[in-house]
């Protein structure tokens, strides 16, 4: 048995809520045995107002969200990451930096809340959506036996999650 606590890094372009949110998510979860973080390519400088009030009425402490950029994961002195995880499709087609220790990768491609269109209610919706599905991938990614498991079969079982479960109920 190993006390290793395995840094995940959530990348997105904006990093104003999907990433925020799966952030928040692990850090819950994954709390002991994950340490995560997020970033965005193009950073929006703020995190949506709409993500901090989902994870704050889910009882979250919401100190930590701040949009910022996945330079700062790359930098020297930067904790090494042995995940990192894109979450939406624009930083999946992005060329990454290059990440120190070469952690395992995988695309969970979850539909932007922060674009949803309609009634103010919808786009809550949007948002309790996104959610709703990284909370079911993160929820599976945990229960993977992290120190028993090969690492092609973990792999394997990383891109799975995000295929089965994008339109997860």
């Amino acid at each position: 048995m190993t006390d290793k606590i395995f840094n995940v890094l959530f990348l997105c372009t904006g990093n104003s809520a999907r990433s925020i949110l799966a952030e928040a998510i692990l850090n819950r979860i994954g709390q002991g045995k994950f340490k995560a973080y997020s970033a965005g390519s193009h950073p929006k400088g703020e995190v949506h107002p709409y993500t901090i009030q989902l994870l704050k009425t889910l009882n979250y402490n919401t100190d930590f969200a701040r949009s910022k950029n996945w330079d700062e994961f790359a930098a020297p002195g930067a904790p090494q990451m042995d995940f990192v995880f894109t979450v939406c499709d624009s930083a999946a087609a992005e060329s990454c930096p290059v990440w120190p220790g070469q952690p395992m990768t995988a695309h969970w491609g979850i539909p932007d809340p922060a674009s949803a269109e309609g009634t103010e209610a919808e786009r809550h919706l949007a948002f309790d959506d996104a959610y709703r599905m990284l909370n079911n991938r993160i929820g599976i990614f945990t229960s993977l036996p992290m120190t028993s498991i090969d690492k092609l079969a973990l792999q394997k079982r990383l891109d799975q999650i995000g295929r089965d479960t994008t339109k997860a109920n």
